[in-house]
């Protein structure tokens, strides 16, 4: 049992490291999606096509998805306070560069190193959760988590479309790198590993069991066991098709759509993608929360899943919607499209649990990749469209091919979680 101290220190270490690193996650949430609300000033300032200007976007899931796994050994050898201090700086310095870049070239490496140093901050904190909360909680806390990371994708959508009319683009993202920064210096100040570094017992040892073995051996051992492991490799799949959809949609394709095939200004379209956000920041929270109270992840993710694929289908057509309609759609595409988180507690859960960075990193690869994919395909398959009526407007016509790809990934999401191994939301021997 913990003293008075003990417990006042164990819940403000806690919640400091859960609140500084998830700010700084709530920061690669916002570039993430905040190309959709400037994409028109993108591709004035650096006068470029759609494909170039999917191919901007997606540098930084390029280099989210070749971190990935390479985050997970850094957060299971070095831990992640360190790899979230070293993240910050990298990415407050790429946020800065972006700004400030008078080239397509220069804001390509700006975007780049923004994509390196916020690639971390989600590894980080899963493995934060996983040692400041109980094994029973850890679904809700990343729910929760997903929930904070997600006020910063509502920041780039309509409140980022407000801060235009007053500031430049350049000028947001140079005070976003700054911030970041500043967040690097309070994780370094501020947040410990776990709370064996403060001198505290661990979670599982407050619950009368025995604390979680460390690794033996190498890393690469260590990563070999999460890779050999079967029941590993179905969340990739899920996170490739659900969030790489919902990701390249929301980070970028959707106010284009709304604006050439539903005549929706910048306001209206970016309110379209707020709720979106919004309803997947809310989604996130009770999918996981539900998960953990019925004892149950893959029902949960089947639902999430096959909802999420059916709300393309009025979009793929081009069904005519009043605006509450089309409000509400994007809304219960919102609140769907969170069943790929349950992936994560699913990958943590048939590994061994010192290898739980490792773990969520080998499947969080998947949405940073269908991500990379899918942003410049679908612009390329928009601009392929459109070479045989140049001198139309955009239209649905031209919009079909790229809303079928993101479709079709959706469909493999769908599948995949047919394959995820159910685990009682408990710890399983990884075989």
């Amino acid at each position: 049992m913990l003293n008075h101290h003990q417990a006042s220190q164990l819940f403000r270490l806690r919640w400091t490291a859960f609140a500084v690193v998830g700010l700084a996650y709530v920061l690669s949430f916002f570039h993430r999606f905040a190309p959709a609300a400037v994409a028109s000033d993108l591709q004035q300032a650096f006068q470029t096509s759609g494909a170039a200007l999917g191919g901007l976007a997606a540098t930084y899931f390029y280099v989210y998805t070749v971190m990935q796994i390479p985050t997970g050994v850094l957060v299971d050898t070095m831990g992640p306070r360190r790899v979230a201090v070293i993240g910050g700086v990298i990415g407050g310095i790429g946020s800065v560069l972006f700004g400030m870049a008078d080239t397509l070239a220069i804001a390509s490496v700006g975007r780049l190193l923004v994509g390196l140093g916020v690639s971390v901050m989600f590894i980080a904190m899963l493995k934060l959760n996983a040692s400041w909360f109980h094994d029973r909680h850890f679904a809700t806390a990343t729910g929760a988590t997903i929930l904070l990371g997600n006020v910063g994708s509502l920041l780039a959508a309509a409140p980022l479309a407000w801060a235009l009319n007053f500031v430049s683009w350049r000028t947001v993202f140079v005070s976003v790198g700054l911030f970041s920064l500043l967040l690097a210096l309070l994780a370094w100040l501020l947040v410990r590993n776990h709370p064996g570094e403060a001198g505290l017992p661990s979670l599982r040892e407050l619950d009368g069991k025995a604390a979680h073995p460390a690794h033996q051996g190498h890393w690469y051992n260590g990563l070999l066991v999460v890779l050999r492991n079967r029941a590993t490799w179905p969340g990739l799949w899920v996170n490739m098709g659900l969030a790489g959809s919902l990701f390249a949609f929301g980070g970028l394709w959707a106010v284009p759509f709304l604006r050439d095939v539903y005549g929706m200004d910048r306001s209206a379209a970016t309110n379209h993608t707020t709720l979106l956000l919004a309803g997947f920041a809310i989604g996130a929270f009770f999918i996981g929360t539900l998960s953990d109270r019925i004892g149950r992840r893959k029902p949960v993710m089947i639902v999430a899943a096959l909802v999420w694929c059916l709300c393309w289908l009025p979009l793929l057509f081009g069904v005519a919607m009043s605006s509450v309609v089309s409000y509400a759609l994007f809304l219960v595409m919102g609140l769907a499209a969170p069943g790929f988180t349950l992936s994560w507690a699913c990958a943590k859960e048939v590994n061994p649990p010192a290898l739980s960075g490792m773990a969520t990193s080998v499947v969080n690869v998947g949405a940073f990749l269908g991500t990379a994919i899918m942003q410049p395909l679908v612009g390329w398959a928009i601009d392929h469209a459109h070479e045989h009526h140049p001198d139309t407007a955009l239209g649905l016509a031209d919009y079909q091919a790229g809303l079928g790809i993101m479709l079709g990934f959706s469909l493999l999401g769908l599948v995949a979680t047919f394959f995820v191994r159910e685990t009682y939301c408990r710890y399983t021997e990884a075989r």
